[in-house]
């Protein structure tokens, strides 16, 4: 379960508290039911929380009383802080704020939610300028030398005052605490680990004292990241990409927050986010690309998870008989086979992705039975290459089983390892400090301190990553499942099955001997 905690009492950045109407006298008369911002966001987040924890105005408490849950009347911003650090202190599930002023798809608020971050914000980045070709603008001064910015620089109507690196937020500041190059903003929804809601509770208390030397532009939420990062909390960030998101604070406002949301395909993005991210060259260009409509389809008429599973064992099973018959239209129709078998393989997870129905059973299932289907297949394709003659190949087939093995072993082994590892602690700053630079500094000197010795190798190999080229390498050296399937379709329908036996060895042993010495050189770092 999630805890949810409506921000009513936070004006954001979109306007100050005169002008803001509270949001639930602003009604979505284009949405059926015409529902108010508020009542939608509660039904939003009902199946999280069904009694949401909200901070209002005590003018405005009357509009969520009308809604299950906590209603905490708060004066002012000092008070808006104490009272979520009374929320937030004693939590024992993850947290979801949000402004309860917003206008925003389910899609976004699950994609935030299920993060395995321990905190992650939405935020929204300024665009790099380009020049009349379309080629980022590089900046007159290198980064390292440019002064400090704390101008009242706006990016869509909002003030500046975050800044975001690659993966996650690296300062942010406030009317009080300056932040060196703002390139970003906070949108609202911020989601927080259990395990950070003492610190959330620390962190609110103590800009609760400090809460006169804000201005009326500072936003509770983007008050709060500050907090954290300066706490050494890693926050890490989420842009909107194909997903809609709005603070509305008029009636004129969230109507054009309706129709903006309206020209986004909320389920084509749900689509989209079902397909793992991650995966190998094989599986994103000759699966993925169609795999993820046979999911839609499979998962509005009913079919589960793990009824997509049994079909891929059902395709492995056939292509492994397909194999053993020991004839080139066998052996053609085992590679076909086999191809669907991992088509459909991706497809369960993706089901389960999509319609969000997710297992213990299912989950051992896939992992079991993606190596059962592998294995069969090696001694269907034994028995086919006794069948036609072509000699005993047994002894290979072992040995391509074995190397796989070793290698899910070292896999296994090497991300129970890393469970167990601490998380090394990022630099922490004062509150009280108005500037970021020691934070950054700190930053800095942690990053060239990773730049030699085995760190600075694997720094080097892991910026390399950002040419695309050394990126699908790196993806196909490890030999994935999708890469497999597709060496024995291929060479079993082309060739013979010792040609695939001799490929499933050698591909495999370069692929353990990359992962071993990987492994080693991280766990040496």
């Amino acid at each position: 379960m999630t805890r949810v905690v409506l921000l009513g009492a936070s004006p954001g950045p979109i306007g100050s508290p005169e002008t803001n109407v509270p949001p639930g006298r602003l009604a979505l008369t284009s949405l059926p039911g015409a529902p108010t911002v508020l009542s939608r966001l509660h039904a939003q987040v009902a199946s999280m929380d069904p009694e949401p924890v909200a901070l209002v105005r005590p003018g405005d408490a009357a509009d969520y009383r009308a809604f299950p849950g906590q209603v905490i009347e708060s004066g002012d911003l000092a008070g808006d802080l104490r009272a979520l650090a009374d929320a937030v202190e004693q939590a024992t599930d993850n947290l979801f704020l949000v402004p309860a002023g917003v206008v925003i798809h389910d899609e976004l608020i699950y994609q935030i939610t299920k993060s395995k971050r321990g905190a992650l914000a939405l935020i929204v980045k300024e665009p790099r300028p380009e020049d009349e070709n379309g080629e980022p603008i590089q900046p007159e001064i290198p980064i390292e030398e440019a002064e400090p910015e704390f101008g009242d620089r706006v990016l869509e109507g909002l003030p500046v005052r975050l800044r975001a690196g690659r993966s996650r937020v690296i300062s942010a500041g406030s009317a009080y605490h300056q932040v060196t190059r703002p390139n970003a903003v906070a949108l609202g929804p911020l989601y927080l680990h259990q395990r950070h809601a003492a610190t959330l509770a620390e962190t609110a208390r103590e800009l609760a004292g400090m809460a006169h030397l804000f201005g009326p532009e500072d936003d509770l939420v983007q008050l709060i990241v500050l907090g954290l990062v300066r706490k050494g909390v890693s926050v890490g960030t989420r842009g909107r990409r194909d997903l809609f998101f709005a603070r509305v604070g008029s009636q004129p406002e969230a109507d054009a927050a309706v129709v903006a949301m309206s020209e986004y395909d909320e389920d084509r993005a749900r689509l989209n986010n079902a397909v793992k991210g991650a995966d190998g060259f094989f599986t994103t260009y000759f699966v993925s690309t169609y795999s993820r409509f046979i999911a839609r389809w499979a998962a509005r008429r009913g079919l589960t998870p793990n009824q997509v599973t049994l079909i891929s064992i059902a395709l492995g099973v056939l292509s492994a008989l397909a194999f053993a018959t020991g004839t080139r239209p066998g052996w053609v129709a085992g590679g076909l086979l086999i191809y669907f078998a991992f088509v459909f393989d991706c497809v369960d997870g993706q089901v389960a992705r999509y319609a969000r129905k997710f297992g213990v059973l299912g989950a051992w299932l896939d992992a079991t039975f993606d190596r059962a289907k592998e294995y069969i297949v090696f001694a269907g394709l034994a028995v086919g290459s006794v069948v036609a003659g072509q000699g005993d190949v047994w002894t290979l087939a072992l040995v391509a089983l074995s190397v796989q093995s070793v290698r899910h072993l070292l896999d296994f082994s090497f991300g129970a390892a890393n469970r167990r590892k601490p998380p090394v602690p990022l630099p922490t700053l004062a509150l009280t400090a108005t500037d970021d630079r020691p934070l950054r500094d700190a930053l800095e000197k942690r990053r060239v301190s990773r730049s030699t010795g085995v760190r600075g190798l694997l720094r080097l190999w892991t910026q390399a990553g950002r040419f695309r080229a050394v990126h699908w390498a790196r993806k196909m050296i490890v030999f994935p499942i999708g890469e497999r399937f597709a060496a024995i379709a291929i060479t079993a329908a082309v060739f013979e099955p010792r040609v695939t036996f001799l490929t499933l060895v050698i591909w495999g042993g370069v692929a353990a001997a990359y992962t071993l010495t990987g492994r080693l050189m991280r766990s040496l770092a």
